[in-house]
């Protein structure tokens, strides 16, 4: 909230900050914000004002990039679902390859876009659509299979980008290729592969006039983008063979009548699905269309592995990995062992798997069919990953925040509230580690397991730290690394601390949590979750509270309550015992019992606590708290 200044001078002061505010609802250029703070200068402003007007300065830099990255990603997402629109509405080929070379241009910021299509007959590849090009030399060029850029990336099947075409080594350089390039002015080039199945038909490019590289983001929109537009070709071949046996083969009607109907099935269910994704569905309602539209079970896995959804009587099991490879590479679904397995992409990127059960015998059209549920599925879970990464940077905000102390405590607490967490709940917080290199990994499965728990995730000096609403931190720890463990496929160790109920304590919960995955790793815990009351007297050491009497009771309780309720001796059986070197027959002479009366006391203490009780790190565990309760004055509460 701003506060009016109404110091001399201030004026200068607040007026420097609400331009700052309007130049952020303006949308205005970076540089621009530097302007509030010249003027505030110029009219001699206090040092004060000077530097909250500077501070005021950089949050509103921070906004306005925020706001630019929601922006892009929200034109990058609507280009892909016009471009999916296209397609369902596909009259004019040469159209929509327009639409799709002018969309990568604007959404890529680059000056020329352009597509190459492959000419089978002469082994070369042409020149078939540009956007921003001047020069016609350019626009009739053609490109040897391996020569320049395109060439390669037609030859090949994988996307190449340069920062300097003309300057780089790597691709083979010809007179007419350089001369063209040289000619349109382009430096820095992208190029990806328009791809059916293993078969590359051509390339869709990118390129600016001046040396630029281009982001693994960047590639993977312009790889989507080339997706759609060699779905447009295919559809248009597949209309246009249509068209010729319609005219040539009157003998082949009823085939013909077939093959309609399969593409209108087809494009109904493009149709279908892709109004499904636009009204909002989530992964549930594709995987029921999916089954519904094939007549058969539906899975849909992440990335990772795990189930998004299941659908039409599907049976849970993992997504077979060779068949996923083998999608991944070849661009279409494959089957195995009665199921069909198609890999959904977006460019090279892997955001998942579709398995179809129950179908064994999937004709070329449902085949089709299913490979296109496959790419609106990737449209879905492109969408539902902006949407996550955008969740998950506020709730990894709001939980640095608590772990800092940084802002008021009943302010975060309605921070929280905002985003479903209700910190009135006792919270447990936990610290998960695993190999450095597979730490963003686990980041992704501790946020969907704080979704899940109505709780938050995030790095947090880079451990990876979840708080969720907890009465237990031990049952949970334990719980949390088992469950962690079979997601990611590797050893996660979860050190926990709580209950704490509301934002002052969490803190030093974290703290605590802390010191407990340190001690779980120095011991060699690994793969393990725990909190600090099940590390024995190490956790009491390690502890802010010293809570001997916890330990006390934690170690000892069983016997303790039974020496009660029966009025037996077992505690000082046992401080004997260990007195005399855990000897039975010197425990018999110091308790002046016979030797069956010490085995069977011995055997009474067994099933009180465990086989392993004479074990030597059970036995000074033992030993420490009956020593800490012979010291201990009746009744005293810090035993």
């Amino acid at each position: 909230m701003l506060t009016r200044v109404t110091a001399p001078g201030g004026e200068q002061a607040w007026g420097a900050l609400q331009n700052l505010l309007d130049l952020l609802a303006q949308g205005a250029p970076a540089e621009h914000f530097a302007r509030p703070y010249a003027a505030a200068r110029a009219a001699n402003a206090p040092q004060a004002e000077l530097a909250a007007v500077e501070a005021a300065t950089e949050v509103a830099l921070r906004i306005r990039r925020t706001l630019s990255q929601h922006r892009r990603r929200e034109s990058e997402l609507t280009a892909l679902f016009d471009t999916a629109g296209d397609l369902a509405a596909l009259s004019d080929l040469d159209a929509v390859l327009r639409a799709i070379a002018h969309r990568a241009r604007q959404l890529l910021g680059t000056d020329v876009t352009y597509l190459s299509l492959n000419d089978e007959a002469v082994g070369d590849t042409y020149m078939r659509v540009t956007d921003g090009s001047v020069s016609a030399a350019f626009q009739q060029l053609r490109l040897g299979m391996g020569e320049g850029l395109g060439g390669l990336v037609a030859q090949t099947a994988r996307p190449y980008a340069t920062d300097d075409y003309p300057s780089d080594p790597r691709f083979q350089h010809t007179t007419p290729i350089d001369s063209a390039v040289g000619e349109e002015g382009l430096r820095a080039i992208l190029g990806v592969p328009l791809r059916l199945g293993a078969r590359v038909i051509g390339v869709l490019y990118a390129a600016d006039r001046t040396p630029r590289e281009f982001t693994p983001d960047e590639v993977a929109l312009l790889s989507s983008l080339a997706d759609h537009a060699a779905i447009a070709i295919d559809s248009a071949r597949l209309l246009e063979e249509t068209r010729a046996a319609l005219v040539d083969l009157n003998a082949a009607s009823q085939t013909i009548r077939t093959h309609n109907d399969a593409m209108r099935r087809a494009e109904e269910a493009h149709d279908r699905l892709t109004d499904l994704v636009l009204r909002g569905g989530d992964v549930a309602d594709v995987a029921a269309a999916i089954g519904a539209l094939l007549d058969g079970g539906t899975l849909i896995h992440d990335a990772d592995g795990a189930e998004l959804a299941r659908a039409a009587g599907a049976e849970p099991q993992a997504p077979p990995a060779q068949a996923v490879a083998a999608s991944r590479a070849s661009g279409r679904a494959v089957p195995l062992n009665g199921i069909w397995v198609c890999a959904v992409l977006a460019g090279p990127e892997l955001l998942g798997s579709i398995c179809l059960t129950g179908r064994p015998d999937l004709g070329d059209s449902d085949r089709r069919l299913f490979e296109r549920a496959g790419l609106i599925t990737a449209l879905l879970l492109l969408l539902r990953r902006s949407v996550a990464e955008a969740e998950d940077r506020v709730r990894g905000e709001l939980l640095g925040d608590l772990l800092s102390t940084t802002g008021d405590p009943a302010g975060l607490a309605a921070r929280a509230r905002r985003l479903g967490v209700n910190l009135n709940r006792p919270h447990a917080v936990f610290v998960a580690a695993c190999e450095p290199a597979s730490r963003q990994r686990l980041l992704s499965a501790a946020a969907r397991s704080a979704r899940g728990r109505k709780g938050l995730a995030g790095l947090y000096h880079d451990h990876v730290v979840l708080l969720a609403p907890s009465d237990s931190a031990s049952s949970c720890a334990r719980t949390l690394a088992a469950e962690l463990g079979r997601t990611l496929g590797f050893p996660v160790t979860v050190g926990a601390a709580g209950s704490v109920t509301g934002a002052a304590d969490i803190s030093g919960a974290y703290a605590e949590a802390d010191r407990c995955l340190s001690a779980l790793s120095a011991l060699g815990h690994f793969g393990q979750g725990a909190a600090l009351p099940d590390l024995g007297f190490l956790g009491v050491l390690l502890g802010d509270q010293n809570d001997l009497a916890g330990y006390v009771q934690h170690t000892l309780g069983q016997v303790l309550e039974y020496d009660a309720k029966r009025g037996t001796d077992l505690v000082h059986t046992m401080r004997v015992y260990f007195a005399v070197g855990m000897s039975q027959a010197k425990a018999r002479e110091a308790l002046h019992i016979h030797v069956n009366t010490v085995v069977q006391r011995l055997e009474r203490i067994g099933r009180l606590l465990g086989s392993d009780w004479q074990s030597p790190e059970r036995a000074l565990e033992l030993q420490l708290a009956l020593r800490i309760l012979q010291v201990s004055p009746p009744g005293d509460e810090r035993t």
